[in-house]
């Protein structure tokens, strides 16, 4: 939406000229269930260091009606443009502004979120804030430093709840359907919320020490509620609230804990003070395996960990939202593993098989900046929930506890907490606290870990005698060039790593030995390890203490690849296989060659998210990363295994799932899609694989894709499961199929219309992207850059962020579409944040080009 950003400098002036005490919001939401637009009226009571100054208050309206300050009404038309309300004139000290105006009910996922249920016909609202859509709601200073208090008034249709930051108001206190809830404590705008419509709730309490008790409620549309797990979701965050308050040495901050499963949920989850909203695909319908469980038990623990840090204390500005994020990615992996009766110890081995690949991933773009990054404005910030604000901030995190010590971490940060509650803080904050419980200077350490961008690469240099004994070992560090188009330098950086040895016994690869260093520079030797006979494998990073590439030895890497089923431990397997990925993806390891390595070794995984990301990476590589020639061999290759370890696995096990998964999404020939098929109607059963209702839809959209199944199916199917994810999974598969029409049709409804919630344009996207349709995909790239520039300009940030990325023809691996890109880039001037979308798009072009040269090649030396 034009005219809706906000800088850096903007912020800042009217920080240093406004307190900001309290806001009184009254909405009229009584209309809610035919939708439109609602009355919102604000009042907004504030301090104003000078005398005549002006400022302006945010706001994104159909209408505004009146608008009031200190008693004067002023000329709406004259003050009220784009998304801001001038204000001029403030008096020294205390100021009281009114704002009446009409607000809309979006499709979005921004603002006040209006869904329907397909089941009921019943309206579901709830709002998400992040990063500056409160104003989308109700008049505020939409900056996270101008904290204030927040008292809402709601009108609701009668029979429905409505939730919010502070306790909900007993039954026999609302009166003609209006909802007055208590001021909140002082709290940044993008964190407060309002839930309402007939939601169903399960309620319970958290009962700490010394008297403490917190209310607790989980809440989700009826139409979920027999698939509500309320028990098992209980647990997590009582485990949470044990875990956190120990580690924080401060109570849970707000009067009560609710969870709200909504629909149509852009991210997984968001920290609203007091009730967190989580998207309810995890309500699970379907069976899942424990993969999905231990992420949806991280999502909570994160959204959690927010109240403390990032809700008590928070940033004063965007650039350190990779702290906020970090922070909580961090300490909530850190709970799952060690927190007393976890059900998830093995949490850093997820985290290293699926964040920090994310972050690496992140950090090869030439979008990659340094973790704290320049946030110059809202648009800024906005493309930058990336994988180093999450992923590479909490690695990071990980390797300043290796650094300065867990104790003296959990002590420092306790310290920071009480001294800053309620209030706003910087990065420096955070450091100066952990500097005085640790005794470390960490000035060099975060100008080198935060301050700069990339990667570093760490390689084994070991010499031997004729005897096997070690006689030389020490650990090079190199700093590649950063991509093409990133700003900075490569830098070296010092690293609190272990190196763990180890030998096979009884054909599994034991850890031996293990010892933790510090490097530094370009080379650090290693006398420890010198006289001693040189094991089989060295793995450095062991335990994943820091952020880094590791390389093995070649000795190392021929265990490796004969064995790497064959780790004891399922963290230095995953390790290693994120060392193959990395190896995969820059061509240093040819795709057939990773091919080969996943079907040696994905077997003898047990970990059920290792071999889901393994499933995932090898469909991936084949696609994009094969010699195109080679590529239909190679997923013949992958189909045929897949369908021998559906077949294999153990009945009714997460394993079994995992792989008619995976069997299900590269089925091919016209036997295997007529055994699916059969899967699907019942005339093949394998024994303890229950075809539930997600299930089917894999089936069927995979059925649906390759032209075996068609619109009847799919009609049949949804009469079958006419819930809203059903809608969802419908149009998947009306986008997938092999037709020219239908991919027009899908095209149409995305970038032609602007109608479709955000949940089904996503769904549509995902069918209209199908990695064996690429002919019929072909004629679509000139037509996403004749439409991406208007698409941004036209539409609010989250609905065209889905387009530019989702619609980028990725899978045009050519110089041709590189062409095409570059000429886009020139010609078109998008704003930073779509530049930097498109131009990471076309890195990922860029690298599949690369790999699939290097499979080529690695095929020719062969023959």
């Amino acid at each position: 939406m034009p005219g809706t950003n906000l800088t850096r400098e903007e912020a800042q002036q009217r920080a240093k000229l406004l307190t900001v005490d309290s806001y009184e919001i009254e909405l009229d939401l009584s209309g809610a269930q035919e939708g439109g637009t609602y009355p919102s009226v604000t009042t907004v009571r504030f301090q104003s260091a000078e005398a005549g100054a002006e400022t302006f208050i945010d706001l994104v309206a159909p209408a505004v009606h009146e608008v009031v300050l200190n008693g004067k009404s002023l000329d709406v038309a004259a003050v009220f443009r784009d998304s801001r309300i001038a204000l001029e004139h403030l008096a020294a000290g205390a100021n009281e502004l009114r704002v009446v105006a009409d607000c809309a009910y979006t499709n979005t996922g921004e603002g006040l979120h209006r869904f329907v249920d397909p089941v009921d016909q019943q309206a579901y609202l709830y709002t998400q804030f992040e990063v500056p859509d409160a104003r989308r709601v109700f008049a505020s200073f939409e900056q996270p430093d101008l904290k204030a208090t927040f008292q809402f008034t709601v009108t609701a249709p009668e029979g429905w709840t409505v939730i919010s930051n502070s306790v909900t108001p007993e039954a026999a206190d609302v009166k003609d359907n209006v909802w007055v809830f208590e001021p909140t404590p002082r709290i940044s705008s993008y964190i407060t919320a309002l839930i309402v419509g007939p939601y169903h709730s399960v309620h319970s309490s958290y009962e700490g020490p010394d008297g403490q008790s917190v209310p607790l409620g989980i809440y989700c549309r009826p139409s979920l509620a027999e698939f509500l797990d309320a028990d098992a979701i209980f647990d997590v965050t009582r485990q949470g609230f044990d875990w956190f308050q120990e580690k924080f040495a401060y109570d849970y901050p707000f009067a009560k804990y609710d969870q709200l499963f909504v629909p149509e949920f852009n991210a997984g989850a968001m920290e609203n003070a007091g009730a967190v909203t989580i998207r309810d695909q995890y309500v699970f319908r379907s069976k899942v395996t424990d993969a999905a469980y231990e992420v949806r038990a991280e999502t909570i623990l994160h959204e959690l960990a927010h109240m403390w840090f990032g809700d008590l204390v928070t940033m004063e500005w965007w650039n350190d939202l990779w702290l906020n994020e970090s922070f909580a990615t961090y300490t909530s992996i850190a709970c799952q593993a060690y927190a007393e009766g976890s059900k998830w110890p093995h949490a850093w081995t997820t985290f290293a098989n699926s964040m920090k690949t994310w972050a690496y991933r992140q950090d090869q773009l030439p979008s990659t900046h340094p973790i704290m990054a320049d946030i110059r404005d809202l648009d800024d910030v906005m493309v930058n929930f990336d994988g180093i604000t999450y992923a590479k901030g909490a690695s990071v995190l990980k390797q300043l506890v290796a650094y300065v010590g867990m104790d003296a971490f959990f002590k420092g940060v306790q310290a920071y907490f009480k001294a800053h509650a309620f209030g706003n803080t910087r990065l420096s904050d955070l450091l100066g606290a952990l500097e005085e419980t640790s005794g470390r200077d960490l000035t060099a350490w975060s100008k080198a870990w935060l301050e700069t961008a990339g990667i570093n690469i760490l390689r084994p240099e070991i010499e031997t005698d004729a005897n096997g004994a070690i006689t030389a070992f020490a650990i090079r560090q190199e700093a590649p060039a950063l991509p093409a188009g990133a700003k900075g330098e490569p830098v070296l950086r010092p690293h609190r790593i272990a190196v763990g040895l180890y030998e096979l016994q009884d054909g599994r690869l034991v850890r031996t030995d293990r010892i933790e260093l510090d490097i530094d520079g370009a080379l650090t030797a290693v006398p420890e390890l010198v006289g001693r006979a040189r094991p089989a494998v060295v793995l450095l990073n062991d335990d994943d203490l820091s952020y880094a590439k590791v390389r093995l030895d070649e000795v190392s890497l021929g265990c490796v690849t004969a064995h790497l089923g064959d780790f004891t431990e399922s963290l230095p397997r995953a390790l290693c296989w994120a060392s193959a990925w990395d190896m995969t993806r820059d061509g240093e390891l040819a795709t057939r060659d990773y091919l080969a390595l996943v079907l040696s070794g994905i077997g003898k995984e047990s970990d059920i998210g290792v071999v889901q990301t393994l499933q995932r990476q090898a469909k991936l590589a084949v696609d994009l990363y094969a010699d195109p020639a080679w590529r239909e061999e190679g997923l013949a290759i992958w189909t045929e295994a897949a369908l021998e370890h559906l077949r294999a696995a153990e009945p009714g096990s997460d394993h079994q799932l995992a792989w008619a998964r995976t069997f299900a999404d590269t089925a091919r020939t016209e036997g295997q899609l007529t055994y699916l098929s059969a899967l699907l109607d019942g005339a093949a059963v394998l024994e303890g694989l229950a075809v539930d209702t997600e299930l089917r839809w894999t089936f069927l959209e995979r059925l649906v894709a390759t032209g075996v199944s068609g619109e009847p199916a799919i009609a049949a199917e949804l009469e079958r499961d006419s819930t809203a994810a059903g809608e969802r999974h419908a149009a998947t598969c009306r986008a997938a199929r092999p037709t020219a029409e239908a991919k027009a049709g899908a095209w149409a409804s995305v970038v032609e219309a602007d109608d479709l919630p955000n949940a089904v344009q996503e769904a549509v996207i995902a069918g209209f992207v199908q990695t064996d349709q690429r002919e019929l995909l072909a004629p679509y790239t000139e037509k996403y850059f004749a439409a991406v520039k208007q698409v941004w300009d036209t539409r609010s940030h989250e609905i065209a962020q889905q387009i530019a990325l989702g619609l980028y023809p990725a899978l045009a691996v050519s110089p041709e579409t590189l062409a095409a890109t570059d000429a886009w880039l020139a010609s078109a001037e998008p704003n930073a944040a779509l530049r930097r979308l498109v131009s990471e798009s076309r890195a990922g072009v860029e690298r599949a080009l690369r790999a699939q040269a290097a499979d080529t090649a690695a095929a020719a030396a062969r023959v």
